[in-house]
């Protein structure tokens, strides 16, 4: 089967490849034959019905430094593909869900992976909150006093915006804490959206594992562990990864959100547990497939184009 194939990343010439997931789909796309274009969000455009895009054929390689080739800029039909890859990195803003509308007009006649639809009505942040039961306990909101009673309930807490990224703007609050205040006034006037404030884990010093689900199936996994002083464990943060296991709550946490995930077209998602609670159902632009298999583990790259196949086989 060969495949014309199309993916909507930020600038693919400024990407780190050596833990960046899209590069790893895009070089075992190109190692089946696969047709590859490119374009970034702000080329995308509609012309009455169609969707359009001024995309560039495109080469990789797995080489730092000399990792693409990209043709002559050229308008295409977003109907001409067989798959649109959506992977553009958050924030998840205005114009990242005017994309999905966009790319909604041709899926599924085109497969685009992520589904659009369900990549908008299933903000990472928020969708979780479908799993309670999973979690530490949570709320969302920007009310000071919800968020007051709530500390008091619960002790320690991690505020962070809700449709943040990467472990940008992620405190710990402790249940009497001098800087609440100011925290909380820096939220107020930087995001307009709620904010998440979630009991605090702590065993995130132990690690916050990154499980990878294709098609609602858990397939491979990394545990983040953070840097000494500091609480986030994101790898582009300082994290460490380090090879893990699937424990038997985590197989039950997959086990569970799997069906709702295959259901709503989420091809490839990324989650994250500590210490077996849920914290995060990823579903723009996952990352971790590079650090799994650097590690050791299975090349989830194929698993994920072996499921993209078996789709448009189907």
């Amino acid at each position: 089967m060969t495949l014309t194939v199309a993916v909507q990343m930020d600038p693919i010439e400024k990407i780190n490849i050596a833990g960046d997931s899209t590069f790893a789909l895009l070089l075992e796309a190109q190692a089946r034959g696969h047709k590859l274009f490119y374009y970034t969000p702000d080329r995308l455009g509609q012309q009455g019905r169609d969707v359009v895009a001024a995309m560039q054929a495109l080469e990789v390689r797995d080489i730092v430094g000399n990792h693409v080739t990209l043709g002559a800029p050229a308008l295409k039909n977003l109907e001409e593909m067989d798959v649109i890859l959506l992977r553009q990195d958050p924030p998840f803003d205005l114009a990242y869900i005017t994309s999905t509308h966009m790319l909604e007009r041709v899926h599924p006649k085109v497969l685009v992976v992520n589904d659009p639809s369900s990549v908008r009505n299933a903000p990472e942040k928020l969708f979780v909150m479908n799993f309670p039961e999973l979690m530490p306990k949570t709320l969302i909101t920007r009310d000071r006093a919800q968020i007051e009673a709530f500390r008091a309930e619960h002790g320690d807490v991690v505020m962070k915006p809700l449709h943040g990224h990467g472990g940008s703007a992620v405190f710990k609050i402790a249940r009497k804490d001098p800087n609440f205040g100011s925290l909380f006034d820096m939220f107020s006037v930087t995001f307009r959206e709620p904010w998440v404030i979630q009991t605090f884990l702590p065993a995130v010093s132990l690690g916050d594992k990154r499980i990878i689900l294709v098609d609602g199936e858990p397939k491979g996994a990394v545990n983040r562990v953070p840097a000494e002083d500091d609480i986030r464990s994101n790898m582009v943060r300082g994290g460490a990864g380090v090879a893990t296991e699937l424990t038997a709550r985590e197989r039950e946490i997959c086990a569970t959100i799997g069906p709702e995930l295959k259901a709503r077209g989420l091809l490839f998602v990324g989650i994250d547990v500590i210490d077996g609670h849920l914290t995060e159902i990823n579903v723009t632009s996952p990352t971790g497939v590079r650090a799994i298999k650097r590690l050791g583990g299975p090349d989830l790259a194929v698993d994920i184009w072996d499921a993209i196949e078996a789709k448009r086989r189907g």
